[in-house]
């Protein structure tokens, strides 16, 4: 799954990155090291804009609240629990079928986080003690340093409860798309700790790979088996996994200290 993630790069970078042809300077983000569900993200997406002549979409960094609400919902209260959609599931859900079809994006990302309980804490659920789990944070980024592009969908909801025009009539939100973890060996393993990411959970996010990113923004592209097809993982052994400090589990802490590798899991976290 995907719950926590860190995105630094600012819009310049990205812009390099993707072929980013608009973006708004007002709708400029902080670097942000703790990213949880219903903030604002940047976002990557194809789309045409209103004040030009012609069809052709145009590639643009966009914020979006992460967090899908459907089109139809009546209210956007369960936004905050569709963060995530299943690869495997997402061309057949009422949710989202219709974004996976033609509203794709990709969402940039230095890398992210998930929780490892720690064996201690294991032994004493399986020996029926109660005791809450203390959980190591892990951080999984690219080895090799390289933007983390998480394939992503975004969709738009109309508050009818507000006028036309205002700033908040209109929401666009977004999910982020999730495959199974790899069971492949680390492109780089931490002495003590897991050495796949399927050890760290079964999950993680979908990540597309340079040579996808064109297909995959492109609305013009809506056959479901073609686009199935993007859904492959990645090849195996392009990842890190390293332990970080449990302050990243404090939504309220942000910074780059938040992805400082840690010598080997926190005390009482021992993987």
């Amino acid at each position: 799954m995907c719950g926590r993630y860190a995105a630094s790069r600012r819009p310049e970078d990205l812009a390099g990155i993707f072929g980013i042809e608009k973006w708004e300077p007002e709708e400029t983000l902080e670097p942000d090291y703790n990213v949880a569900p219903t903030k604002e993200v940047y976002a990557v997406l194809d789309r045409a804009l209103k004040d030009e002549a012609g069809p052709r979409p145009v590639r643009q960094l966009r914020t979006l609240r992460w967090g899908l609400v459907p089109s139809w919902s009546k209210t956007p209260e369960g936004g905050a629990r569709m963060i995530n959609a299943r690869a495997e599931t997402v061309h057949e859900k009422p949710s989202y079928r219709r974004a996976f079809s033609s509203r794709r994006c990709i969402l940039p990302a230095d890398g992210y986080y998930e929780w490892v309980t720690g064996k201690q804490e294991r032994d004493l659920e399986a020996e029926g003690k109660k005791k809450r789990p203390r959980k190591q944070p892990y951080f999984v980024t690219p080895a090799d340093g390289s933007v983390f592009a998480m394939a992503g969908l975004y969709e738009f909801w109309r508050d009818r409860t507000l006028p036309d025009d205002h700033p908040r009539a209109w929401w666009v939100t977004c999910s982020v798309l999730t495959t199974e973890a790899e069971t492949a060996p680390l492109a780089v393993s931490p002495a003590e700790g897991p050495h796949a990411l399927a050890e760290i959970h079964p999950r993680m996010p979908l990540m597309l790979t340079p040579d996808r990113w064109d297909a995959w923004l492109d609305p013009a592209r809506t056959d479901v088996c073609e686009l199935r097809e993007l859904l492959a993982p990645p090849p195996a052994g392009l990842m890190r996994a390293y332990p970080v400090a449990t302050a990243v589990s404090n939504v309220r802490n942000n910074g780059p200290e938040l992805l400082k590798e840690l010598a080997a899991p926190e005390e009482g976290t021992l993987f």
